[in-house]
């Protein structure tokens, strides 16, 4: 994203109506979830899918085809389409489907928005428990439509960090991590993020992600008062990993992952 002047802040209704039709996919899930019917496929990957995933994003795509025609769209389980309007949507219908396919409430639906100054909307939708977290450019962040702020965490020291497993950790990263004298926790994918912008905890670490994982993060942590990188410190969401902080502790857990 180009730091200076030009940088316009999103249209504030382009935002409310990006939040609208996420919070309207996150109920289509509602109809598949804890769902005896509910069937698993597997992927090329082995990762699961649900009917619930394939619907959501259809819905989706078709929702911003109405609204914004021109703008490409990539999701997690469809071709990616293109646009000539230099906007891009990047969705993850459902960030969790194994906790999805589970009953676990903590899965979230995430929608983001690139345009030519890079990230201008991220939402994360938590529809099992009635809960949005979400920014736009210039517009601040917001929680529920409250006002959203990262917390004033300065240290590891008795800091809240979290991530999705402890399980693909390198041991001396998990070792480090111990430590430092952080609380570990493991309120994972989309929504420990959520709790990070919203200053429920301090840290969320992804040691492996892809792209529709984390796009809506760069926006919505800025616009909260903190910051999101990779795991060497680049502002990417193509590193492969990712790291969410209050901003304050960024560069101490950044270095503890390193040194490990």
């Amino acid at each position: 994203m180009r730091d200076d002047a030009s940088v316009q802040p999103v249209d504030r209704a382009l935002l409310d109506e990006a939040v609208a039709i996420t919070r309207a996919a996150g109920e289509l899930t509602l109809e598949w979830f804890r769902s005896p019917a509910l069937e698993v496929e597997r992927k090329g990957d082995g990762t699961p899918v649900t009917a619930a995933d394939k619907a959501a994003e259809r819905f989706l795509r078709e929702a911003i085809e109405q609204r914004w025609p021109d703008d490409a769209v990539n999701g997690e389980e469809e071709a990616d389409t293109e646009g000539s309007s230099g906007r891009t949507w990047i969705l993850d219908p459902i960030d969790g489907t194994k906790a999805f396919t589970r009953g676990i409430p903590l899965y979230t639906n995430l929608v983001a928005l690139n345009d030519a100054d890079g990230p201008a909307v991220g939402i994360i939708n938590v529809p099992a428990i009635g809960l949005t977290v979400y920014a736009g450019r210039g517009l601040g962040c917001f929680e529920n439509d409250r006002p959203a702020r990262v917390s004033d965490k300065a240290t590891l020291e008795a800091a809240y960090v979290s991530t999705c497993s402890y399980s693909r950790w390198p041991d001396e990263a998990l070792l480090a991590l111990r430590h430092s004298g952080c609380a570990m926790r493991t309120w994972g994918d989309g929504y420990g993020y959520a709790l990070v912008a919203a200053g429920r905890i301090d840290a969320m670490v992804d040691p492996e992600v892809a792209p529709w994982d984390i796009a809506p993060m760069p926006v919505i942590l800025a616009e909260a008062g903190g910051r999101f990188t990779d795991l060497r410190g680049q502002d990417t969401i193509d590193g492969g990993d990712g790291i969410a902080t209050n901003g304050k502790l960024h560069d101490e857990l950044l270095a503890l992952m390193g040194r490990a």
